[in-house]
């Protein structure tokens, strides 16, 4: 979740002994929650979504990178828009939108529709998500926001645990003869109470002094990343054609453009999409690097972990779900452990353990894959995701502190804004990259006997790319500060930095 905003309590907001806070709290816990369960239920339902509706290998990566692209490409935007129109103006039109995309979703006729669907739905996402923790801001005072935050911690566990295992249940359950639809239909109820609460409990706010908006800068970072993903994805089915590889190289032709527009954009108005300046500050660079690589390596893994599970060893999606469990508890205790004990003793080699750490879990995968083929159990998997989860979690929670720690305080909130949105276009370029690392090594149509085989195979040659990613990300992390400091909220008129917390609800 990105924050793009400036604290400020609304002389309407309600007073401190007024219950409606806490109502407004329970609304917008529950639209970020929604957010944060679409993204990992959705995973689990790929492989019958696939089956179901016949869809080729590029069209389910869509699924996941199509919402993760317009997602990105809409928070920062998104956060500006509720700070000039109403926090909650935007928030109600986000999750309004949202519930209609989730309905789209549900009752799509063939996969072109399902793509287009998702595209909207993270599109709503970004209207919706960015507006939550301002208007938390807008809504309690400081000295209780520490246990507000501390609730959307417990959220972001929930959310990481509950997810793969509703997805699950939903598409196993096969309520009403529907199938995978659930996953997304069941949006709709709570997205109907979430308007209606919303619009009577709600306190609206907006900046005193907002940022403008910089829709071309969106456009150059949303077509760039077109240029870039979507040749990834349709390469392999299409043998790679020439105009592939110039669409491939022409976005990074459209990144320089981008560049330069900002640089003019700062100097006419102040307020580019992407401040360049904070990319003097060498922590910060190198941070957005690594979020970037992170979130490619995540993208990746995911997608190909619940296809090998399920059209590979042929598992069930509730026993998937069940599988996954221990990775998500091992993140929750490792975040909570990192931020709390860890990092304030020893700094950056906490995260660069968690590197190493999630590496050898991945190589411990890796070996195991091969070694038990096949006939490999959920009780066989579960050292090595657990192994996995620690290293994730010891990088997840502190990492928004430590890139944020060295930039200049009137740039908190842009800089904040900046690292969740590479994140989410790192893991559109993961989902990208699965044509290449996992069905790159298949045929198109295996053998009846031969899926199982060239599944586990594939797997094993996306692990071994998530652990040279893992690598990568270690050295990186040689340019984030030793010990980085307790960051401060922003200057007025500026977005506040986020805490480790508020960052992980992405």
């Amino acid at each position: 979740m990105t924050s793009t905003h400036t604290p400020d309590v609304s002389p309407a907001a309600p007073a401190a002994g007024d219950r409606r806070r806490w109502y407004a709290l329970a609304i917008v816990m529950t639209a970020a929650f929604m957010d944060l369960v679409d993204v990992t239920i959705v995973n689990i339902a790929i492989p019958s979504i696939r089956q179901d509706e016949g869809a080729s290998f590029s069209q389910i990566q869509w699924i996941t990178a199509g919402y993760a692209l317009a997602f990105a490409a809409g928070l920062i935007t998104g956060g500006r828009l509720g700070d000039i129109h109403g926090r909650k103006r935007v928030f109600l039109v986000g999750v309004g939108g949202f519930t209609v995309a989730s309905a789209l979703c549900g009752l799509a006729v063939n996969p072109e529709m399902l793509v287009a669907s998702r595209i909207l739905q993270g599109a709503m996402a970004a209207l919706m998500v960015p507006q939550v923790l301002s208007i938390v801001h807008a809504t309690f005072p400081a000295h209780e926001r520490g246990k507000v935050f501390g609730l959307f911690g417990a959220i972001v566990g929930l959310g990481a645990v509950s997810g793969p295992l509703l997805g699950a249940l939903l598409t196993e359950g096969n309520l009403f003869g529907l199938g995978w639809r659930p996953i997304f239909l069941i949006n709709l109820p709570v997205g109907v109470a979430a308007l209606v609460l919303g619009g009577r409990y709600i306190t609206e706010s907006r900046a005193p002094r907002a940022l403008r908006l910089d829709l071309v800068g969106v456009a150059l970072v949303t077509l760039g990343l077109l240029m870039l993903v979507y040749p990834l994805t349709r390469g392999r089915e299409l043998g790679w054609p020439l105009w592939g590889h110039l669409s491939m190289a022409g976005a990074f032709v459209v990144l320089a453009v981008l560049v330069a527009y900002e640089r003019r954009k700062k100097l006419r108005d102040g307020s580019p999409l992407v401040e360049l300046e904070l990319f003097r500050v060498k922590s910060f660079a190198a941070g957005i690097a690594v979020q970037t690589v992170f979130g490619i390596a995540l993208g990746i893994f995911f997608l190909v972990w619940t296809l090998y599970m399920q059209d590979g060893l042929g598992w069930s999606p509730l026993r998937a779900g069940l599988t996954g469990v221990p990775f998500s508890v091992a993140v929750s205790v490792a975040a909570g452990v990192s931020v709390q004990k860890l990092v304030p003793r020893f700094g950056r080699k906490v995260l660069q353990a968690g590197a190493l750490v999630m590496a050898a879990g991945v190589l411990l995968y890796l070996w195991e894959a091969g070694h038990y083929g096949l006939g490999i159990t959920s009780w066989q998997m579960a050292l090595p995701l657990v192994v996995m989860g620690v290293g994730m979690g010891l990088i997840v929670a502190p990492l928004t502190d430590a890139v944020l720690s060295q930039v200049p305080r009137e740039h908190a909130g842009s800089a904040s804004g900046l690292i969740n949105t590479v994140q989410q276009m790192g893991n559109a370029l993961g989902l990208g990259l699965v044509s290449v690392v996992f069905f790159g090594t298949m045929s198109d149509h295996p053998a009846p006997s031969g899926v199982g085989p060239a599944y586990a195979d594939a797997f094993q040659n996306a692990l071994g790319w998530v652990a040279a990613v893992m690598a990568v990300i270690f050295l990186l992390m040689f340019a984030l500060p030793k010990r980085p400091a307790q960051h401060v909220e922003g200057a007025a008129g500026e977005e506040p930095a986020q805490r480790p917390t508020e960052a992980a609800l992405v």
